[in-house]
């Protein structure tokens, strides 16, 4: 008798830090930011999942860009650009699965601390892989969390509505022999939608 080709992913998001990529500093010019937050490991972070980054300034930081260097949630590099908030915070758009660098783009006017953001593209499978089933530990409300192909901005191939109640659990069933992701699997939800996941996949 075979055995079972099915393999399993666990996926559990940490609450954001504003500051756990860079402790407050203020940069007095064009520079890289000194990446010493709480997240941070010899001058770099691995987030536990892929995320975005926030950017929070104390002043009018409206003039200036922070440019964020690292890998993506496919395991390539991967830059973005995030204009500066005016006292207040900036809020990055992709995600990141490691930071290697925040190079401002002139002087902030205040301090300024970047962190880790809620939105997640946690990583299933990053090749070809079949979906077989699911296990879910709910959040505190019902949400809709998406099964997205190739990236966290991907087609979805899926989508699943989890049931309100934090610790309660859903199990659903995935049809006939699983849903096809061809070029890697992505699982795209905010930090509170859920407590916890298993997904099986071959």
């Amino acid at each position: 008798m075979s055995g079972s080709d099915v393999e399993s992913s666990f996926i559990e998001a940490a609450s954001a830090d504003t500051d756990g990529v860079c402790a407050s500093q203020t940069p007095g010019s064009a520079t890289n930011m000194t990446i010493n937050g709480a997240l941070a490991d010899s001058g770099s972070v691995t987030f536990d999942e892929p995320r975005n980054v926030t950017i929070a300034s104390a002043a009018d930081d409206s003039g200036i860009t922070f440019t964020v260097t690292g890998t993506d949630e496919t395991g390539t590099a991967a830059t973005e650009v995030i204009t500066g908030a005016d006292t207040g915070t900036a809020t990055g758009t992709s995600f990141f699965a490691t930071i290697t660098q925040i190079a401002t783009s002139g002087a902030a006017a205040g301090a300024v601390t970047v962190g880790s953001g809620t939105s997640i593209a946690a990583v299933m499978f990053r090749g070809r892989m079949r979906l077989r089933g699911l296990y879910v530990v709910n959040g505190a409300s019902a949400k809709t969390i998406n099964f997205r192909e190739t990236n966290g901005t991907g087609t979805v191939r899926m989508k699943f509505a989890t049931t309100a109640g934090v610790n309660t659990n859903s199990y659903p069933d995935v049809p006939d022999e699983g849903i096809l992701f061809k070029s890697g699997g992505y699982v795209t939800f905010t930090q509170a939608d859920i407590t916890a996941m298993t997904v099986f996949y071959s």
